[in-house]
């Protein structure tokens, strides 16, 4: 082999095994090259790159200063762009961003310049650096809170004694009803260093055997006076565990947190489900929301508010972060609430749609001296290969949870389809008539959501069986009595709320496919 024959070899081989992302460009600014890192990363096939314009991967924002750059080199001939590494946002063909870290090299080829990009994903990076960021702002917020909370019990201290001996003195009616007031004033201070400590786990934790159903209706007496007549309440006590250990006073202020806060999602008014469940994690729920397998009472507050965009659900728990308006909150309600379900050893769930309400879920862990009452515990023998091959579309915008679902399900013995929204997947359907059941997410991008999907399957095919879930709660969407459209039978549209356990999802399968294995 002659030797540039090896030299090219060793380039190919050097350009395959490169874990980053490699691009070559002519004077024009014209791929004439990637390698595989660069396919992966930005999305596209190699074909679909070659011959076309670096601008691709340039986003709308910077693709003119991008071109204004290679051009003043190539007029001027200063490397102001070369040999510098720097960190800019890259465009996938999907058209998210990719922040990476680029460095471009120069050579001639034949008289003509040859532009060569390097560039390093930084995404993993920079989460790393957010989640440090976050980790420390924390602890200094818990050093926070400590040494104000310490001054401010000093003050409280002599405010409250002082008002008592003061209440001691005083006959008259009047009076007493504005030391009355002043007492409640500093009582609502004690209970705001209760928030502060909570949230950085700095505040004592007193746990107790608590009722659930029975803590949450008496935490809920409170609420009479500050709730708008616009707001209804409505409870759905599902939990048949009848005690789990929390701190009664932090359970009350997370509730309360969680409930004001649906109210204010709701300046028209509108409903408030507040619900109680009893939940067992497996290892998929673990993949979902992150705790580990167990038994769990889960307790939701859920409303038909405003709901969240994606960017205010990113930073919803962050200490001090509100979209109220000025004076009307602290931005520590969740933050104090998830501090809270830490130090309970549980967590705390978020699902949110703009227009539709938000569902905050909390997790608490049941004690291990608490059995199961019998007959309320599914079985939990293995449901691997329970399936009969029988084929199901899986309807979920969320690409990691659609993953997710497709191996949950292909682990009962089913075979699998999947579809980003209503829209796609009545074009499987279309495609795939031997399509036996679709599992559907409620709430989808797009004109249809998942009931309208179920509406349309119910009329156009009545044998296909019908699936739903959401990280709402189901009372708040699928009120009493409301039914599904004529179609096959007008079954109650059925909902499995997520998280769920594989058990579950395997009985709700088998019964839409009777034809399923035992």
């Amino acid at each position: 082999m002659s030797c540039e024959a090896s030299s090219v070899v060793l380039l190919d081989t050097i350009l395959a095994t490169a874990v980053d992302a490699i691009v070559v460009c002519d004077a024009d600014g014209l791929v004439t090259r990637i390698n595989p890192a660069a396919s992966a990363m930005f999305g596209y096939e190699p074909e679909e790159l070659l011959g076309q314009s670096i601008d691709l991967l340039v986003p709308d924002v910077a693709a003119d200063a991008h071109r204004r750059r290679i051009g003043d080199y190539l007029r001027t001939g200063e490397a102001g762009i070369m040999g510098h590494g720097r960190d800019l946002d890259a465009l996938r063909k999907d058209g998210s961003i990719c922040p990476v870290h680029l460095n471009i090299g120069r050579c001639d080829l034949d008289g003509a310049p040859v532009f060569v990009g390097i560039m390093r994903d930084l995404s993993a990076r920079n989460a790393s650096q957010r989640a440090m960021e976050a980790a420390k702002r924390m602890e200094l917020l818990g050093q926070l809170t400590g040494g104000v909370a310490h001054d401010f019990n000093n003050i409280l201290t002599i405010v409250i004694g002082n008002l008592e001996l003061l209440g001691n003195c005083i006959t008259d009616p009047k009076q007493h009803a504005l030391l009355d007031e002043a007492m409640s004033a500093a009582e609502l201070g004690t209970k705001l260093i209760g928030k502060l400590l909570a949230h950085g786990r700095n505040g004592p934790v007193s746990p107790v055997r608590l009722r659930v159903n029975q803590a949450i209706s008496e935490s809920l007496r409170l609420l009479n006076r500050i709730l708008s007549p616009k707001t209804s309440v409505r409870y759905v006590y599902r939990s048949t565990i009848d005690q789990i250990d929390i701190d009664p006073s932090a359970f009350e202020n997370a509730l309360i947190n969680l409930v004001v806060n649906a109210q204010d999602a709701m300046p028209d008014g509108g409903e408030i489900v507040i619900s109680t469940a009893d939940v067992r994690i497996d290892d998929f729920g673990f993949a979902e929301v992150g705790l580990l397998p167990g038994r769990y009472v889960r307790i939701s507050v859920t409303d038909n508010g405003k709901g969240m965009s994606d960017e205010v659900k990113a930073r919803a728990f962050e200490p001090f972060f509100t979209t109220k308006a000025p004076g009307r909150g602290t931005g520590l309600g969740l933050a104090t609430v998830q501090g809270f379900a830490r130090q309970a050893g549980g967590k705390v769930t978020l699902y949110s749609e703009v227009g539709l309400g938000t569902t905050v879920s909390l997790y608490f862990p049941v004690p291990v001296a608490d059995p199961p009452a019998r007959g309320t515990e599914p079985a939990c023998e293995s449901q691997t290969g329970a399936g009969n091959g029988s084929v199901i579309l899986v309807v979920e915008d969320d690409r990691a949870i659609r993953t997710l679902t497709n191996k949950r399900i292909e682990a009962l013995g089913y075979r699998t389809l999947a579809a980003a929204s209503a829209a796609e997947a009545l074009d499987v359907l279309e495609q795939h008539p031997e399509v036996a059941a679709v599992f559907s997410d409620f709430i989808m991008p797009g004109p249809l959501n998942g009931f309208d999907l179920a509406q349309r399957i119910r009329a156009e095919r009545p044998g296909v069986g019908i699936l739903m879930t959401s990280g709402f709660s189901g009372d708040l969407l699928m009120p009493p009595g409301k039914m599904m459209p004529p179609g096959k039978s007008d079954e109650t549209l059925q909902l499995l709320q997520k998280p769920y356990r594989q058990v579950e999802l395997a009985a709700r399968l088998k019964a839409l496919l009777p034809d399923s294995r035992a």
